[in-house]
Formats: C-alpha cells, sequence, structure tokens
C-alpha cells in the first residue's frame, strides 16, 4: 500500500473546498489510505495489484499467531539458549556466527546481559510450559548483574567488563544511563519471575542510585553519561581535525531520546514489582518527557536535546518511533490509568508517519532513517526495527480495526517481509541488517548489541494479541 504517496496530496487536500465547505485532510488521507482501490502506476502498481490480504477473521488471527509463536521457538528461543550462557564467568555470551559458533569474546556489556536476563525471566513468566528451563537461567542473569556488573565501590552498573569482571579500556569505567536501564529492567523482571528478594534489592538499590546521581532535578530526566563515581559528564566539543568526541562516540553533556524512551521501560517494568510512590512520580515524569518533548508532531522523535530539552536537529529513527508508540501505551497500562488521548494521539501519529515516509511499499518493512518531511536517508532494513514495527501495527490494528483497515494490511505485509527476508531459513535465527532488496548484508547472529529482547518480546507480544483478537472473534 503506497503510504508515501499519500503525503505527495497533502498541499492538495488542504485546498480542497466543497459547497465553500474545506475538507478534513485528515479524514480524508484516513479514507484514501484505506481505499483498496488504490493504484499505483508501473511494475510496483502491477505487484500491489497482485498482493492479496486476508480478512481480520478468528481464523486468520489464530494461523499467524500458530505462525509468529513457531518462529519465536525456532529463531529465537532455541538458537540463543542455553547456548549463550556462560557456566564459567557468569553472564551471557554475546558473539555468534551465522552457524551459531560462537566467536571471540566481546566482554560483558550491561545492555546485552540486562536484555537477556529480562527475556529469561518474561519467557519463564508468559510461557508456563518454559518455566523450568528459563527461570535457572534468568536467575542466572541476575546472580551476574548482583556479583559481577553493579559496582561495590561507588554503586551503579558498569558499563561493561571483561569476561573475568575486570575494567577494560574498551568499555572504560564509565556509567551510561542506557546500561543503566537495561541492567534495571533485567533485575526487575528477574524479581518479578522468581520472586528472589536478592533481584528486587538489586533493583531497587539501581533505582535510588539512579535517584542520587544521574536525575535531573532542575529540568527533568537524567543526564545519560557519567563517570564512575556517579558525576554527570559535561559537553566537550568535537575534535575539528579528527572529528572524533572525546566521549568515544556519545554526545557527553546532552540527554537522548534513546535513552529515555527505554527508561521508561525500564522503570514500567519497576513499578510492576516495586509499587513505590517515587517510582511512579519518576514514572509518570518519564512519560510526559517522552510524549510531550522528545515526541513532537508529525509523528517524529527527535533524538538529542541539551539538558534544558531543547532539541537538537537530526534525523528521524523509523524504528525508534513505532517503538515508542508501544512503550507509552505499555507505560499507561503499568501506571493503572485509562489510556490518555494525547498518549494515543502521539502514538498513532508515530506508527502513521512512519508508514507515511519509512516503510516499504515493494517489500514491506520499515527504513532504517530519513528525515522529517524528505526522502529516506539510509534503506537498510534491521532486524529490531522490523520486529518492533510488527508489534506497533498489531498494536495499532486492536486500537483502531473498527475505523480502518490499513494497519492490519500492513501487518500482514510486515509479516511475510520478516518470513521472506530477515529470516535465516538454513541456520534458524534473524539476520542483523538486510539491503533495500531484500538480501543479507550483516549474517553474524549475535553480538553485543543483538540480543533475543527485541524479537522475543514482539513475537511474544504479538502471538497472544493475535490470540485476544481471535477470543474477541467468538
Amino acid at each position: 500500500m503506497p503510504w508515501r504517496r499519500v503525503l505527495t496530496f497533502l498541499p492538495m487536500l488542504r485546498a480542497i473546498r466543497f459547497h465553500g465547505l474545506r475538507f478534513a485532510s485528515s479524514l480524508f488521507l484516513l479514507a484514501l489510505l484505506g481505499s483498496s482501490g488504490w493504484a499505483r502506476s508501473g511494475a510496483a502498481s502491477k505487484e500491489t495489484s497482485q498482493r492479496t490480504y486476508a480478512a481480520p477473521t478468528r481464523e486468520t488471527y489464530l494461523q499467524i499467531a500458530h505462525d509468529t509463536d513457531a518462529m519465536l521457538h525456532r529463531d529465537v528461543l532455541d538458537v540463543w539458549f542455553p547456548r549463550t550462557v556462560d557456566n564459567e564467568n557468569g553472564g551471557f555470551y554475546s558473539a555468534f556466527s551465522r552457524e551459531w559458533q560462537r566467536q571471540p569474546s566481546q566482554g560483558k556489556f550491561s545492555v546485552f546481559q540486562g536484555r537477556m536476563t529480562w527475556i529469561a525471566s518474561q519467557v519463564a513468566m508468559q510461557r508456563p510450559e518454559l518455566k523450568d528451563k528459563y527461570l535457572p537461567i534468568a536467575e542466572h542473569g541476575v546472580d551476574f548483574l548482583n556479583n559481577v556488573l553493579w559496582d561495590k565501590k561507588f554503586g551503579g552498573f558498569f558499563w561493561g567488563l571483561d569476561d573475568h569482571g575486570q575494567i577494560t579500556d574498551s568499555f572504560g569505567d564509565r556509567k551510561e544511563m542506557y546500561g543503566e536501564s537495561f541492567a534495571l529492567y533485567g533485575a526487575a523482571a528477574a524479581y518479578q519471575a522468581t520472586h528472589d528478594p536478592k533481584a528486587l534489592a538489586l533493583a531497587e538499590n539501581e533505582f535510588r542510585w539512579m535517584e542520587a546521581h544521574a536525575h535531573d532535578n532542575k529540568n527533568g530526566g537524567y543526564f545519560d553519561l557519567l563517570t564512575r563515581e556517579g558525576k554527570p559528564v559535561e559537553a566537550e566539543p568535537v575534535d575539528p581535525v579528527t572529528r572524533e568526541r572525546p566521549d568515544g562516540g556519545f554526545p557527553a553533556g546532552y540527554k537522548s531520546m534513546n535513552t529515555h524512551i527505554h527508561l521508561l521501560e525500564s522503570i514500567s517494568q519497576l513499578y510492576e514489582v516495586w509499587k513505590d510512590d517515587s517510582v511512579r512520580k519518576r514514572l509518570k515524569e518519564i512519560l510526559a518527557i517522552v510524549r510531550d518533548k522528545i515526541c513532537v508532531e508529525p509523528g517524529v522523535m527527535n533524538l538529542y536535546f541539551t539538558n534544558e530539552w531543547r532539541p537538537i536537529p537530526d534525523h528521524d529513527s523509523y524504528g525508534h518511533d513505532v517503538e515508542t508508540a508501544y512503550l507509552m501505551l505499555e507505560a499507561e497500562d503499568v501506571l493503572g490509568v485509562p489510556h490518555d488521548p494525547k498518549t494515543e494521539r502521539m502514538a498513532k501519529m508515530l506508527v502513521d508517519h512512519a508508514l507515511a515516509y519509512g516503510w516499504d511499499d515493494k517489500l514491506g518493512g520499515f527504513y532504517e532513517h530519513g528525515t522529517t518531511f524528505g526522502e529516506v536517508e539510509d534503506k537498510r532494513k534491521e532486524w529490531w526495527v522490523e520486529m518492533e514495527g510488527l508489534n506497533a501495527l498489531l498494536l495499532m490494528h486492536e486500537k483502531y480495526r473498527r475505523q480502518t483497515d490499513i494497519y492490519f494490511k500492513a501487518f500482514q505485509q510486515q509479516w511475510n517481509f520478516i518470513k521472506t527476508y530477515q529470516v535465516d531459513s538454513e541456520f534458524h535465527g534473524i539476520y542483523p541488517t538486510v539491503g533495500a532488496d531484500g538480501v543479507a548484508l550483516e549474517k553474524n547472529k549475535g553480538q553485543n548489541w543483538k540480543a533475543a529482547y527485541h524479537d522475543g518480546r514482539a513475537l511474544m507480544n504479538v502471538t497472544d494479541r493475535l490470540k485476544k483478537l481471535a477470543a474477541e472473534q467468538k
């Protein structure tokens, strides 16, 4: 379906008048998107005309749920576990080839360790038939977070350590809130799964450390980069010759979209197990910051900000857009409040904009990034973007299925893209990145930034939501 082509009509839509009345362009746009008779010229038009979509029936929901659950086991859980469990040094191995052979170690990265602990905990809770297998893995993960990755001298989690738990030049001794967030995420989920008081104590200690050292009491939100002792790192200029930042790549002294959307999910996870008023207060604060400062019309997110939340221009990341739509609504579910119309509106705008500007009409799938109103700048497709897109599209279908079929059609095309291009049918697992033509650009299955988290969560969520939708059809 030609999501982006519709936007070329917006100037025309704004000018249309009928008997002296201006049409509401948003309503006309919705009707245009939902029309099954929309045609395109050329080869793409022929392909679109031949594309068929299943109706949103009970049988359709159950069939896709069967297939997504099969992918969850075959291409996520069965390939990652138990081979990633490090029984010698603790925690999890991260580096694997396409054939799932272990590669030279990349050390123990806080983000990877937290994500793997979280997904093992979620599987133990959400799939009772797998509890006996995954509960020990969750316990193994939280033991590493508590005994090794937690800084016994200054508090907080190290950004990363070597396999023997030592500080290395590659990770340094700094504390980054992105890593703190995922370690908190894993610890809180582990307590929810295991009921081990040690896991809850670790999560509580981390939250208190964050509040004491990283929270910006003046402007709200959190400082992104801190020293080992917990002091915020101030901004330093880019070297004009090498073009390198002294912090090794992260813009020190600024706040980021990516850190705060994941703080939203980790504090949501914490509030599920610790109904403390200070946690609730902070969760509401971060939700408002993400929705009202980071997200802006027409459904995009700024990536970097000054400490006072003044945005710094950069590109639009379609994957973070669709992921944040889900995370904002999830946060309100955890708070136990009805979805705020402001939150629903922004979540829908984020998904709609990604479909309008970052969607591949031909193969399906979301591109990497572009500008707010311009062409796509990077047409690669990363596994996490595609999985978060699958999750968000079905969520939008659930909320708006009585008004439009656009989200379920896009969901089906997205699912077909993942099955056809993103999955390795020979050795199983998910390719990290494929090109615009669907050919895998990277084939190694594991590394520090690629865990079983995005795909595991998305496939569990989608499977369960499809079953819920099927049950409502009875």
